[in-house]
């Protein structure tokens, strides 16, 4: 049986440090504030958005939430943003997608200052991510590094295989294991024998949102595996993109779905507010 590499106590460990940085920015006149656009009533970003909420308060971050009616405007979204990227209070600027149909998403995270987002999707942050440089990462691939790192796992040299290749997560984990000197291959629907491709892998990292599509018995004797998929099967039953218990039987380490790389994302979201609001601090000395 694997090793449950388990999100929520390494979330938990973060948080902890996280909320003693903030503590320290305090004493310099500095709270790390974090704004969140949420433009319509879908209940998923609602949570979503709740969640981020908390979890700044929980810290000690400052949290400002902006709801918007459905009908909003493209420009009347850009002016927005416009204005948070303008509030020195704010160091982070969040707009909770899927926006509606009205609205160009790319031009709206275009909008946002780089300096302020920290989702890490704004076209100058993805480019530096692509050269190595430093920057804000994209939360959920950035939670799953530091699961990997916290879990002992040296990817140097390894075989990864990544199960997706949305901008989200699939491409920009396949940039930072390759960055960790792994060997990396990206799968996705059109992939021919994806079977044999995740039987090769020391590492499988499955984002491809369809439950429970890569089984257990693909799982290479030993091999790490992180389930990113968080699917409803039925009323109350979640799932991961990975047969769970099969594959437990195989790997030597696995994330479970729920508790598992879900609790990262938005720590690696605090921290990237954290960094924000410290290069603030320190662009004024």
């Amino acid at each position: 049986m694997s090793t449950i590499i388990d999100g929520k106590a390494i979330a938990a460990k973060l948080r902890a440090e996280i909320a003693a940085q903030v503590k320290k920015l305090q004493t310099q006149g500095i709270t790390p504030g974090l704004a969140t656009v949420l433009v319509g009533e879908d209940p998923a970003s609602e949570v979503y958005v709740r969640m981020k909420g908390n979890a700044c308060q929980d810290v000690g971050m400052h949290s400002v939430k902006h709801t918007l009616p459905a009908e909003t405007t493209e420009a009347e979204l850009l002016t927005l943003v416009d204005r948070l990227n303008n509030d020195p209070t704010i160091h982070g600027i969040l707009v909770q997608l899927p926006l509606p149909k009205q609205i160009n998403t790319d031009t709206v995270l275009e909008a946002i200052s780089p300096a302020k987002d920290v989702d890490g999707f704004h076209p100058y942050n993805v480019g530096r991510l692509m050269v190595g440089k430093p920057t804000f990462q994209p939360c959920t691939p950035y939670g799953i590094m530091v699961m990997l790192r916290e879990a002992g796992v040296d990817l140097a040299g390894k075989e990864v295989v990544v199960v997706g290749r949305s901008n989200i997560v699939g491409k920009p984990v396949a940039l930072m294991c390759l960055q960790q000197h792994a060997t990396v291959t990206i799968c996705h629907s059109k992939t021919r024998d994806l079977p044999s491709k995740v039987r090769a892998a020391d590492v499988v990292i499955a984002a491809v949102g369809i439950p429970e599509m890569i089984k257990g018995e693909w799982i290479k004797e030993g091999a790490v595996v992180i389930d990113v998929g968080v699917n409803r099967v039925g009323e109350k039953k979640l799932v991961g993109d990975v047969e769970f218990a099969a594959a437990a039987q195989r790997a030597s380490a696995i994330t479970p779905v729920p508790g598992g790389v879900g609790p990262m994302t938005i720590t690696m979201l605090l921290h990237n507010t954290l960094e924000a609001a410290q290069k603030t601090v320190a662009s004024t000395r």
